[in-house]
């Protein structure tokens, strides 16, 4: 079964990835709404000398007699409307930019938690009930999860650049042609220390998607299985991954918003990036947006995890089903 179920993982993952890509490219693009652009560094600013002038934020100069403002923010639009405007802007095809970096990301990552999760499960199921407790469900999640992020983070990092691209300007524009490239590029420019920038977060959202999602999965089909609700069979793998994919939602977007902007940022040879890590990302993030905006796409988020889960588990149960008799 150890090869089976990394396999099995494997197919229905990225079935599932594949088929949500335009909502998790959507996703990215509104948590990324908001962010202050870092403002270039001239000579002049650089230096600094003694005499120079220092601009402030709603300085008002006696002789001008007028106040300088910085330029509004830009107004945060909804899931259609992103949509819409990356298909305007770029064509259909856009929405699945990237899409070569989440086949990778699903073949790496996805398929490692799958596989070690059930490797887990065997081993820590009640021989008698035929049953995991919930908390050692969430326990072999929580390492599944973590182990998964570790191997993966390469590819996630180039998935969500590749995914953002499209909203800087032509200029500033990374323009991969594929993953692979991507990686390439990354290790080249910016050190192979690059491709795991972000890598605690990936981590820690990993262990708590994995753990929320596989965990609830299973126990919300025990739950149904149990109570004689509905009979092993398609309604209960849609509703058992559906409200799976809730508890998942809800308890990464926080972790997600601050991965997607710390592995998101430019950082240019011998300039200061725009955050230090993890946590001076939270801290400037929520200083500058307020607390509420670690939940910044949640509409795409659970638009993008429930349909993903439910073709995920939905999937994963069929070729098991296939499988079977191998």
């Amino acid at each position: 079964m150890g090869f089976k179920g990394f396999f099995e993982g494997g197919i229905a993952s990225i079935v599932a990835g594949c088929s949500t890509h335009p909502l998790d490219l959507i996703k990215v693009r509104m948590q990324l709404q908001g962010e202050a652009p870092a403002p270039p560094q001239t000579a002049f600013q650089t230096l600094r000398p003694a005499l120079a002038f220092h601009t402030t934020t709603g300085h008002v100069h006696p002789h001008m007699g007028h106040i300088s403002l910085p330029p509004p923010p830009p107004p945060r639009v909804g899931l259609v409307s992103v949509g819409m405007k990356i298909i305007q802007q770029d064509g259909v095809a856009a929405l699945f930019s990237g899409v070569s970096a989440t086949v990778l990301r699903q073949s790496l990552y996805s398929t490692t938690r799958m596989g070690l999760y059930e490797i887990l499960k065997q081993k820590w199921t009640d021989p008698n009930s035929k049953n995991m407790p919930l908390m050692k469900k969430i326990s072999a999640g929580l390492i599944a999860g973590g182990v998964g992020a570790a191997v993966g983070n390469p590819a996630d990092v180039a998935m969500v650049r590749m995914q953002a691209d499209g909203r800087l300007p032509l200029a500033q524009r990374r323009n991969y042609k594929s993953v692979l490239d991507a990686i390439s590029q990354m290790a080249k420019n910016e050190g192979v220390a690059s491709l795991w920038r972000g890598s605690s977060l990936t981590v820690n959202r990993a262990m708590l998607v994995t753990a929320s999602q596989l965990a609830s999965y299973d126990q919300f089909k025990e739950i149904i299985l149990e109570k004689g609700l509905m009979k092993d069979g398609l309604g209960t793998h849609i509703t058992a991954s559906f409200a799976a994919g809730f508890v998942a939602a809800v308890a990464s977007n926080p972790v997600d918003v601050i991965k997607t902007r710390v592995m998101n940022m430019k950082v240019e040879p011998g300039m200061v990036p725009p955050y230090s890590g993890a946590i001076d990302c939270a801290m400037k993030t929520i200083r500058a947006e307020g607390p509420t905006t670690l939940y910044k796409g949640f509409i795409p988020t659970i638009s993008r995890q429930g349909p993903f889960t439910v073709v995920l588990f939905v999937t994963l149960e069929q070729v098991r089903k296939l499988l079977k008799e191998f």
